[in-house]
């Protein structure tokens, strides 16, 4: 080490001479004043006697080395020749015992402390026990799954079933479930969150387990336990799937220390108290100055100190550092000493601008330590402070977040260090994403909710439908106050979350500065890079859960995120004028075809990238003016074979390679330690594992590098003549400048990450919200039934006072954790940052639109996100934030009604699920009253474009989403389809107010005019379109005919069975679908009656026959006497509620109300005969539908349907006009039946038996009915007897000689 102190001094005194025509700097002091300075900097330990400032020995440099190691020297305490304490055994660095000593799968940390569950049930257990004495060590829980931890003995042996606490000797505490176990289990302690620290104690003198959570003592856990010789206990856990964990065993300070119990790692004494020593040398040295004028030493305040060329003063800090240095390597010392050393600068409050000191101390490491030294301090003092700031809890300032978040700030704000740091620790599997995370306490007590809101509320006012109804007006006072009192709470919870949120963007702007050039690339590019990175891993990874960060990180991320690049964003504004505001901030549709972004193997609307640059390279090159190179083409087929086997076996650690590699690099964040776990260990390949690495830094493995990681700022940026990531602008695009072109890559990142999984997170979190409400109409419904309850019953009142105050525990509880998430998650602010996104994509989609085919190149997330921030903002940031009141709301639906109008069908869009996607967030865009009118807000022609689509014929596409859209376009017009909820359903079960509420109707006179005008003049259109709903009406009344058979005859089998419920599911979706295919039919007979009933349009006859059959067919299936369809509605089967006569009946009334007494007279004649001549006709259904049954034989205790009992939902006329349409058609069938002769059976057509012959085919002269030769040519040309094409039709007549 001598050397190193040695260059560091003629280091600085090059330096020194450089400067020496400067009198003042030189500071020559004079032997007496250094003496004195040293000896005050190192004053001699009191064990030598006090040496009275006359005799003592006059120390100079010369001598300075010598003296410090003598002073140090003092400290080496005797145990270091002790190895081992007694009542311990094992290597004393105390890890995971990887060789030998697990269960099932595991993926283990290059530490060997930090563990993930990769199978059922994994154990583990550590390379060290204890036989006597009192011991502890620390878990920090990083998910809050099933896991067991405690002590085990070596006999003990585990399974995929049975892990710690489930044998004789080893004992667990869970708290998952909240209980212990050792063979039995019984409750214990408290439910465990992630971030939380368990301590598990054991006292082999008393024989006790002890567990405490966050430093809380749970109370002993078991006593009496085994103890004596050959009994020795090891730390161990057992985990399920994902669930991970790191161990503290004494490598690092215990963040709870238990008096009388020692770590089973005994930690660095001497070198603890050397560095203390040494760190107070180094303070003396801050806080004194000296006064060459006045030949004195002056004492100062420490926090202003700078680094100045004073000799003395660099010359003393070099000997110190020549012993602090290699010790700032050790994490133990890292984590004690240094963090809290740089913690206390700190303490004083104030901004962190106003502590120098922090980046004078990191000048000075850079300095005075060799770069690996400083490399390795930087790296711990960072983990130290992830570790602490993840695992700390939770407390009503949220001080200790504040606290590390202050430090982190202070040091990225050294420039030198930031760019370290960014390079190879903070997004090394990107561990900063932890510092922008704040997590959600799920004991309210323990983080002071209970003071800081100390009232609690929630709704207690609901409507039919057990909706909250917003009304303030009939808050009584007591209400009114205590709601404005929980706001106010909240109001104090938001403020003091802000408080960590504004440093969580400081770090975020630091990160992200892109002036820093100073010492090589800006801070900014690095973080692209590895930002990039970051979003590859989870994008490609989705399959494998450990590489994944943790949704509920992604959510704090993008919010933050957002907040940053908006204000560099509008920094550039304000300094290019020319430019776009954030508020209109999009990304330029360029970046999707130029090849500058690496999209990974994301799906392109088009499909694949390498196909979309071959059939589209002639576009690329006019519109563009980017020529792809032919070679290239070739390359990107063949590259995307190899890609996958390169960057598999790179990223493979040792172990899992023998294995056949099924695993690729596991967990970041999911291991609390934070480090690569790089073991995988399984049970079944053990053989593999032996040989051990030493504990060295894993080997660096080959990793093809990506493009992303080459690049340089003037790649991103551009200069004079290359427009960076803005290549190959197409004419279409504004030649304006939008922003830094850096910023617009970050911004298309965040569109992906919400993608990822932020949306889904979102959905996730609004539990809390419904518990609220569930537990609140709960408890209103218990204080209903105490007032109700009968004095004579004072045993029911007691059980219903329980569970009142049940209720309002649990409510209290939860309120409190919903203004938390409130506050964190679905703020107003939060929720101005989805809408912004939401605008981005909207603005995006559309520029990309306007170039035409080179849309296909845009990944089809940009899609995905608009729909989904839309659906976020609507159903899960209400009701605490209203959406109406969001800026230019109106204009961002009509934006995207257009967006989803137009795209639904675009043929420039080939993946079938964003495509479904699509139809579906059209689908729920029409049921809203808001979304609807935006959607007729849009111009004529794409509405007319739009309604087109939707009517082309259903056979090659997705038919049944397009069918509920017209659905919901006519729900509110047809007969009786006025409800909200299933009429029967309200009747049968009136209480139950969870069953599925449909939108209140809100049909659209608009778009129905559009449908018939488009049925009207394109006649083939309309015919097709009606001949494929016919179809499919037919099959999906027949399918739920064939279903119910099939559930009707399991129910009556006598042995006790199941019907599948998936079965019941398909069952009622038939159901549903034929009801509404119905009721398309009722629209368009309303609209276009002409389509049936004008017989001069071509196939008008046959439709109308065709209807008439299958309304037939479903009449007598559903109005049959005690028939199947009864006796299924009438057994009640979860999942089939929506089963029942009135949907399907009321729809089919619908249909033949409008062509039997709507019509003109020839519609009316022309359908009655119709109807009357299909064979399947039975006039008692007709009755049926009024509750007239055969000969009035119903009894009045029998229930029957009738529509005259749903006068809710049928209105008189409609009534009426039943009773007109049951008259006519009994009249009919009368004359009918006095008219006609019953033909012969030759005469009948073979196929249907149901009307004559009157049809012969070309060339092959076989004969049918028209009705059956017309239906079939509308499907098959091939004849139905000798497959012979059909060339022509003719009438045919039967010959009157025979």
């Amino acid at each position: 080490m001598s050397s190193k102190g040695g260059t560091a001094l003629s280091r600085r005194n090059y330096r020194l001479a450089s400067d020496t025509d400067k009198p003042k700097v030189t500071g020559i002091v004079n032997e007496k004043l250094l003496s004195d300075y040293l000896h005050h900097v190192f004053p001699a330990s009191s064990k030598q006697g006090p040496a009275s400032a006359a005799y003592r020995k006059t120390l100079t440099f010369q001598d300075l080395g010598a003296h410090l190691e003598k002073l140090l020297a003092e400290d080496n305490v005797a145990e270091d020749g002790k190895d081992q304490i007694e009542g311990c055994l094992g290597p004393s660095t105390v890890v995971l015992d990887h060789s030998s000593g697990f269960e099932g799968l595991l993926f283990v940390d290059d530490d060997l402390l930090g563990v993930i569950g990769h199978s059922n049930f994994s154990s583990i257990r550590a390379t060290t026990c204890v036989y006597k004495g009192k011991w502890v060590y620390e878990v920090l829980i990083s998910s809050q799954g099933l896991m067991q931890i405690g002590w085990c003995t070596l006999n003990c042996r585990f399974n995929q079933e049975e892990g710690v606490g489930d044998t004789p000797d080893s004992y667990a505490y869970d708290g998952n479930r909240v209980r212990k176990w050792n063979v039995t289990t019984t409750n214990y302690g408290k439910s465990w969150a992630a971030g939380d620290i368990v301590s598990c104690l054991i006292d082999l003198d008393e024989g006790t387990i002890t567990f405490c959570l966050n430093g809380q003592s749970l109370g002993v856990a078991f006593s009496n336990i085994k103890t004596g010789p050959g009994v020795a206990y090891f730390p161990a856990i057992s985990l399920s799937f994902k669930e991970s964990v790191a161990f503290n065993f004494g490598s690092r300070p215990l963040r709870y220390p238990v008096e009388g119990y020692l770590p089973l790692q005994s930690p660095p004494t001497t070198d603890l108290i050397k560095a203390t020593r040494l760190l107070g040398y180094l303070k003396t040295v801050l806080s004194t100055s000296i006064d060459t004028q006045e030949e004195k030493l002056v004492e100062k305040d420490g926090g202003s100190w700078q680094i100045q060329g004073d000799p003395t003063i660099l010359v003393t800090l070099a000997h110190i550092f020549n012993h602090f240095a290699p010790l700032m390597c050790k994490v133990y010392l890292v984590e004690d000493v240094l963090m809290n050393f740089l913690l206390s600068i700190l303490e004083g409050g104030g901004s962190v601008d106003e502590h120098p000191l922090i980046q004078q101390l990191l000048d000075l490491f850079w300095l005075l330590m060799e770069d690996y030294e400083v490399n390795e301090c930087l790296k711990q003092l960072m983990m130290s402070l992830l570790r602490a700031y993840r695992f700390s809890p939770i407390i009503p300032d949220l001080g200790f977040q504040i606290h590390y978040l202050r430090l982190t700030t202070a040091i990225l704000r050294h420039e030198k260090s930031r760019k370290y740091l960014l390079s190879n620790v903070l997004f090394d599997v990107l561990r900063s994403v932890v510092f922008f995370y704040i997590k959600t306490p799920l004991r309210v007590k323990e983080a002071g909710l209970e003071e800081l809101i100390p009232t609690t509320w929630w709704p207690t006012r609901f409507d039919k439908e057990g909706k909250d109804e917003r009304d303030t007006r009939e808050e009584t006072a007591e209400e009114r106050l205590r709601r404005r009192a929980y706001e106010r709470g909240c109001h104090r919870l938001k403020k003091r979350i802000e408080v960590v949120e504004e440093l969580q963007v400081q770090i975020l702007r630091l990160m992200l500065n892109n002036k820093d050039k100073g010492t090589g690339e800006a801070s900014r590019y690095i973080f692209l890079n590895k930002f990039r990175k970051f979003l590859q891993e989870n994008a490609s990874n989705r399959g494998n859960p450990t590489v994944l960060c943790p949704p509920e990180y992604m959510v704090c991320f993008l919010h933050r995120l957002i907040t940053a690049i908006r204000s560099y964003w509008d920094e550039g504004k304000r300094k290019s004028p020319g430019s776009i505001n954030s508020e209109d901030a999009y990304v330029p549709p360029q970046l999707f075809y130029n090849g500058k972004v690496d999209y990974f193997d994301l799906q392109r609307l088009g499909g694949l990238l390498s196909h979309l640059k071959k059939t589209l390279k002639d576009d690329l090159a006019a519109k563009a003016n980017i020529i792809i190179d032919p070679a290239e083409i070739q390359a990107t087929s063949m590259d995307d074979l190899d890609e996958d086997e390169e960057t598999g076996a790179a990223q493979r650690p040792s172990g899992a390679v023998a294995m056949g590699g099924a695993l690729a690099r596991p967990s970041w964040l999911s291991s609390p330690t934070l480090g690569r776990a790089n073991r995988f260990l399984s049970t079944a390949a053990v053989s593999l594992m032996t040989p051990r690495r030493p504990l060295a830094p894993p080997e660096k493995v080959k990793v093809r590098t990506l493009a992303v990681e080459q690049r340089t700022e003037e790649d991103i940026e551009g200069s004079h003549g290359n427009d960076g990531l803005l290549l190959g602008r197409p004419l279409e695009e504004p030649d304006q400048p939008i922003t830094e072109k850096s910023l617009l890559e970050i911004l298309d990142g965040v569109v992906m990450m919400y993608n990822l999984s932020v949306h889904q997170q979102l959905g996730k979190m609004v539990v809390v919200s419904d518990d609220v409400h569930e537990y609140a109409v709960a408890l209103k419904d218990t204080e209903e039934k105490i007032a109700r309850c009968p004095s004579r019953r004072p045993d029911i009142l007691e059980e219903l006072q329980k569970s009142q105050k049940v209720f309002a525990e649990k409510l209290n509880h939860l309120s409190r954790r919903l203004a938390w998430i409130n506050a964190t998650i679905y703020s107003k602010d939060k929720m101005l940052d989805v809408y912004w996104l939401l605008r981005v994509c909207i603005r995006t989609i559309e520029h990309a639109d306007s170039t035409g085919s080179l849309f296909a190149f845009m990944p089809e997330f940009y899609l995905n996100v608009a729909m989904n921030s839309y659906s976020a903002l609507k159903n899960y940031f209400s009701p605490s934030n209203c959406m109406e009141e969001l800026p230019g709301y109106e204009d961002t639906l009509a934006q995207l009604a257009a967006i989803l109008a137009k795209h639904f069908a675009d043929p420039r869009i080939v993946g079938t699920d964003i495509k479904d996607s699509l139809m579906q967030a059209l689908a729920s865009y029409v049921c809203y009253p808001q979304s609807l009118r935006a959607v007729e807000r849009i111009p004529e022609d794409q509405r007319m474009a739009m309604m087109r689509n939707l009517l082309a014929p259903y056979e090659q596409r997705p038919w049944a989403q397009t069918n509920w859209i017209l659905v919901r376009l006519w729900r509110g017009c047809g007969f009786g389809y006025r409800y909200t909820r299933l009429p029967h359903l309200l009747k049968t079960k009136p209480e139950d107010a969870n069953l599925p509420s449909l939108q209140k109707p809100c049909p659209s006179l608009l778009l129905q005019r559009h449908m018939a005008e488009l049925l009207s003049q394109d006649k083939d259109m309309a015919a097709s379109f009606l001949n494929s709903v016919l179809n499919q009406l037919n099959w999906a009344f027949s399918e739920f005919i064939g279903m119910i058979q099939e559930i009707q005859q399991a129910a009556e089998r006598p042995e006790r069975n199941f019907v599948d419920t998936r079965q019941l599911k398909v069952c009622a979706t038939c159901f549903d679908l034929s009801v509404s295919l119905l009721r398309v039919l009722e629209m368009t007979i309303t609209l276009v009656p002409e389509i049936f009933l004008d017989w001069t349009r071509p196939s008008a006859e046959l439709l109308l026959r065709r209807l008439a059959q299958l309304l037939n067919q479903v009449l007598n299936r559903v109005t049959a006497e005690r028939n199947l369809f009864d006796r299924v509605v009438n057994l009640r089967l979860p999942g089939l509620e929506s089963v029942d006569h009135y949907p399907i009946l009321v729809a089919v009334t619908g249909i033949l109300v409008r062509i039997l007494v709507d019509s003109n007279k020839q519609g009316i004649s022309r359908a009655a005969s119709v109807l009357l001549s299909d064979p399947c006709f039975q006039l008692r259904s007709i009755q049926y539908l009024l509750g007239e049954g055969e000969g009035g034989a119903i009894g009045p205790d029998s229930k029957h349907f009738s529509l005259h009992t749903y006068t809710d939902y049928i209105s008189t006329e409609e009534e009426q006009k039943v009773e007109q349409m049951l008259t006519l058609l009994t009249e009919e069938s009368k004359q009918a039946a006095a008219s006609t002769a019953p033909p012969s059976e030759d005469d009948l057509c073979p196929i249907c038996y149901a009307h004559s012959i009157s049809a012969i085919f070309k060339p092959c002269s076989h004969k049918s009915c028209k009705a059956c030769i017309n239906q079939h040519l509308m499907n098959n040309k091939d004849c139905f007897f000798c497959k012979a094409t059909i060339t022509g039709v003719d009438d045919y007549t039967k010959p009157a000689s025979s």
